[in-house]
């Protein structure tokens, strides 16, 4: 077995702890440390977990939280059983699911 490792991102929580609720709070902020973002831009940024992020990005938002980079990523296993194939490769195992079973009305 594989082990995958993901993450939570917790910009959110760490927001709503200093009392900052809209997304849109951030846009100045992060504008006064150099990083110029759209509010959509900002909207994802805490909405949705970044798959790519500049070290600038993460640092501004690291001063602007009083934070460290590990109070906003929060690694995680992610436990994903992998399969070997005929041909040696790895894939996902696959999840069957349950038998569903159709009734007609009146009969059991």
């Amino acid at each position: 077995m594989i082990k995958k490792m993901g993450y939570q991102w917790q910009l959110r929580q760490l927001m709503a702890a200093r009392q900052m609720f809209q997304t849109s709070d951030l846009v100045p902020l992060l504008a006064e440390r150099g990083i110029v973002l759209s509010r959509e831009q900002v909207y994802r940024l805490v909405t949705q977990a970044p798959q790519r992020m500049s070290m600038d990005t993460l640092v501004a938002l690291c001063d602007i939280l009083d934070c460290t980079p590990n109070d906003l990523i929060k690694p995680e296993v992610v436990n994903t059983q992998l399969r070997k194939t005929a041909s040696g490769e790895t894939g996902p195992t696959p999840i069957a699911a349950p038998r569903s079973v159709v009734r007609r009305p009146g009969k059991k």
